[in-house]
């Protein structure tokens, strides 16, 4: 019996080792999960900016090619180029001489310059002093609903548009509209209490609170709990060009 008692005690020491090592392996998973979502190192400077007109030209390159639809071997056809040079180029690991941009500009009916811009373009900054912020409509906005653009430009290197806000709510409304919208939304609660709506749920946000989540559900301030009610909302989604 005392041997019967003794290996029950032994499987449940095995069983919690067992439990703990999964729990071990999930964590470390997850962990790994994260590092490789956020993998950028935002404290990472690139290199100098002569060796970045390489990598300039090439980007320029394979965005004429690609948007003539043709291939590297048909470019190198044209040309008259290698498929290893021209592959070098696209990738930034080579200066190109003129004369092999003048090819390549000839083939992808470009100008020369053209191949330049990226590397020349200016980066664009907004700085925005305190309550010097756009006011503007949104859609369903009500009296007592104030929306204070913080900065925005349009075109820019990223390829992707963010729309910072601040948003004042002072007044109770009969009804308070849904968003939904293409991109991503960040919300930091400083002032007040509200109910924020994310789909079918309800999400309690109070100061120092944030709120990350897909714009496509719709989403919005359910019930206003303690007015007057501030939070910044930062929107991002990708740039469309005009064609």
């Amino acid at each position: 019996m005392e041997r019967g008692k003794g290996m029950a005690t032994g499987a449940a020491v095995a069983a919690k080792a067992r439990a703990a090592a999964t729990a071990d392996d999930e964590a470390e998973t997850t962990a790994s999960a994260r590092a490789a979502a956020l993998s950028q190192d935002p404290h990472a400077l690139r290199e100098p900016k002569e060796n970045n007109l390489e990598i300039a030209i090439g980007h320029e390159a394979r965005a004429f090619r690609k948007k003539l639809g043709i291939t590297v071997a048909e470019l190198a056809s044209a040309t008259g180029i290698s498929i290893g040079m021209l592959s070098k180029i696209e990738n930034g690991m080579t200066s190109p001489s003129l004369t092999t941009l003048q090819a390549l500009s000839r083939a992808l009916g470009v100008p020369v310059t053209a191949f330049f811009r990226r590397f020349e373009e200016s980066r664009s900054a907004v700085l925005v002093k305190a309550g010097e912020g756009v006011e503007i409509e949104r859609r369903g906005s009500r009296a007592g609903h104030q929306y204070n653009l913080l900065g925005h430009f349009g075109d820019n290197s990223s390829g992707v548009v963010v729309e910072p806000y601040l948003i004042t709510l002072s007044a109770e409304s009969d009804v308070f509209p849904t968003f939904q919208h293409e991109g991503l939304e960040f919300l930091y609660m400083l002032e007040g209490e509200m109910q924020y709506r994310h789909g079918n749920a309800l999400y309690t946000m109070q100061p120092g609170d944030s709120f990350f989540f897909d714009a496509d559900a719709q989403h919005g301030p359910e019930v206003l709990v303690k007015l007057p009610i501030r939070f910044l909302s930062i929107i991002s989604y990708p740039q469309h060009k005009v064609q």
